[in-house]
């Protein structure tokens, strides 16, 4: 199997005339078709249901360009993005180069070694310790930052690097947007907090919710929602040359952009409403008050 994924992988590196699209569509139908017949809850119909549905499996978006070089990202099922590292002349060579980045990584993450084990997560809470100068004895606390990058990795195990940093992401926006600090002073368990924030994930409300933030930081400091983007766009420009798993970058363009067309959308009026915040009885319902 292993010499099998690095056969393939050469062929996306040097072959130019294989259908890469085509090769990652056809990679992750089978990947949902093993994962439902791999249930036993699931009947022949579901199998067969599932297949169907395959059109949508993956998510491609051109960046806005009258004219070369153009951009093309590439969304995986479980959230994960890739883009075209190279120059592309044309909107369809890009979109062939973001679908070969995204298979070449969609292969190699089918590799034993790309698995979280007990031994990956003792190697890494190790390194980590080592690199912020704290005890590996933290991990055992979930109170401790060691401690809380200890649950969320036991909560892969026997997953994959890819499904780790589909995790992950959700946490470095929390993160980027200011919602941990937040939680932290509301004295929310780093637990409850893992634990609710995996189990929902990121979705449309999350994203406007942390746009309606940065628009409240906006009135307070003119013009540091421009300056927030711009990086942001710069970062996730650098990541994609590099063939870099983009979706953090990219979430933070779009939930900055996102808070501008809003600013732009209420310009014309004299008042407009302060931060939200969220009713529901939550974590999430601590975050929203900048």
């Amino acid at each position: 199997m292993q010499t099998f994924i690095i056969a393939c992988v050469c062929v996306c590196v040097c072959v130019s005339s294989v259908n890469i699209v085509a090769m990652l569509h056809n990679f992750w139908e089978q990947k949902q078709v093993e994962q439902v017949k791999g249930s036993d809850s699931q009947s022949e119909d579901s199998v067969k249901g599932s297949a169907s549905q395959s059109e949508g499996l993956l998510l491609y978006e051109s960046a806005p360009s009258p004219r070369p070089p153009y951009i093309y990202y590439v969304t995986l099922p479980g959230g994960s993005c890739f883009g075209n590292y190279k120059e592309c002349e044309t909107q369809a060579e890009a979109r062939r180069d973001a679908a070969r980045v995204a298979l070449m990584n969609s292969l190699v993450n089918e590799l034993p070694s790309r698995r979280i084990t007990p031994l990956f997560i003792t190697h890494s809470l190790q390194e980590a310790a080592s690199a912020s100068t704290v005890s590996v004895e933290d991990a055992c606390d979930p109170s401790t930052s060691l401690g809380a990058y200890c649950l969320l990795l036991q909560s892969y195990t026997g997953r994959t690097m890819l499904e780790f940093q589909e995790g992950m992401t959700v946490f470095q926006l929390l993160h980027w947007n200011g919602t941990l600090k937040i939680l932290r002073e509301r004295q929310c368990s780093r637990q409850n907090v893992i634990g609710y924030y995996l189990q929902r994930g990121l979705d449309a409300s999350m994203r406007s919710s942390m746009a309606l933030d940065w628009l409240g930081r906006e009135r307070q400091t003119p013009r540091q929602l421009r300056m927030e983007l711009r990086a942001a766009q710069r970062e996730l420009d650098v990541a994609r040359r590099h063939g870099n798993e983009l979706r953090f970058y990219k979430e933070k363009t779009e939930i900055l952009s996102l808070a501008l067309s809003q600013e732009f959308r209420h310009q014309p009026h004299t008042e407009i409403h302060g931060p939200h915040t969220d009713s529901q009885e939550s974590p999430e319902s601590h975050t929203h008050h900048q």
